[in-house]
């Protein structure tokens, strides 16, 4: 995997430490911005794979007169889409609760390659080994029900609305100019952000189960007693929290991310270079990695709103201050140098003098 930073977010300077920064990042941020859009973009590889031509689909031992019904593409979408979620919750559940700032495992002293006294913080398998001890394995899947939802409906909208936009792309003979990549990628925005508002209450369901490990809490132990809590406390508003800086990521992510492979792909890579059409094909992809870096805090910051004074442990002091808006979380989080907290699995450490608190 490639590795792209946008440095310039972050409020460090650049020093000889950038690339185990970078690596720190990636690893986490990623996963983190593209969790539902994975997905999507296995469904649309597939239906473009099924709707091959026969003269294509015999290379690959598949029938030709087989052509895919729409129910039947939808549902290998659904399915592919239903397996890459189960496979990542995991990792997006120790990300929750490194996110939310939950250490339950003291952390070992170490030095770094260029000699600095750290403390290495636990890594994904020896969060999820504690997670395995305390609730079994079955604690891993914790808050998947709603995710299964929310990827369910996301992978369906992302996967049509990929496909009108192939077809406006096809009437379109300008197929490299700016205004055919603005106008897909307004339509494309449009088409994600209501896909956001119908899926962000899952959101907050599943984030809430999961930020329950925390405290031992079961006030949100099923979907009915979700919708009920939340609507009962904090009506239909809590639904929503945390959607603001959610829908601002995505938006920043969609527009940088297609406009910078527009712009590579038009004036960086060069037509006589052999390799070209392979190189552009990537493009959008090294793209994501380097973007998700730059909207990684606002995921953050909607998720850390999303269990903020809902009565759970982990949003209520003193492990949480409370927030009165999302821009008062960005600001306590910016404060502390903390806006990238989460965003690594399996490089985790602090610098000697900021011993972190270690939960009995």
């Amino acid at each position: 995997m490639c590795l792209y930073c946008v440095c310039s977010m972050h409020r460090t300077s650049i020093t000889s430490e950038a690339p185990r920064f970078i690596l720190k990042v990636v690893s986490g941020s990623y996963l983190s911005s593209l969790q539902l859009r994975t997905a999507g973009m296995s469904g649309v590889l597939l239906s473009r794979q099924l709707k091959m031509e026969p003269s294509e689909n015999l290379s690959v031992g598949v029938d030709p007169d087989a052509t895919p019904t729409p129910v039947a593409l939808d549902t290998a979408v659904l399915l592919l889409g239903a397996g890459v979620t189960a496979v990542t919750h995991p990792l997006l559940y120790v990300k929750l609760l490194i996110q939310v700032g939950h250490e339950p495992l003291p952390p070992t002293v170490g030095t770094t390659m260029f000699g600095r006294r750290v403390l290495y913080l636990p890594g994904f398998f020896s969060y999820a080994q504690h997670i395995v001890k305390v609730d079994g394995k079955r604690g891993l899947f914790r808050g998947f029900s709603p995710r299964f939802i929310t990827s369910a409906i996301s992978t369906m909208v992302r996967s049509n609305v990929k496909q009108q936009v192939e077809l406006l792309a096809k009437r379109d003979d300008l197929q490299t100019s700016l205004k055919k990549v603005v106008k897909e990628t307004t339509h494309e925005m449009i088409i994600q952000c209501l896909s956001r508002v119908a899926t962000h209450p899952f959101h907050v369901m599943s984030v809430r189960c999961m930020a329950q490990f925390v405290g031992r809490e079961v006030k949100y132990s099923g979907m009915i007693s979700c919708i009920t809590n939340i609507f009962k406390e904090e009506g239909v508003a809590g639904f929503y929290v945390g959607l603001i800086p959610h829908m601002l990521g995505e938006v920043l992510f969609l527009w940088c991310c297609n406009l910078l492979s527009h712009l590579i792909n038009t004036y960086a890579v060069d037509d006589s270079f052999s390799q070209a059409s392979a190189v552009r094909s990537y493009t959008k992809f090294v793209m994501g990695i380097a973007v998700s870096i730059l909207t990684y805090p606002f995921m953050l910051v909607a998720d850390l709103m999303a269990v903020n004074n809902c009565g759970l442990a982990a949003g209520l002091p003193p492990r949480s201050p409370i927030f009165k808006s999302w821009l008062h979380c960005w600001s306590h989080l910016s404060h502390k140098g903390q806006l990238y907290r989460g965003s690594s699995f399996f490089s985790r450490w602090v610098p000697v003098t900021s011993l972190p608190s270690i939960e009995n």
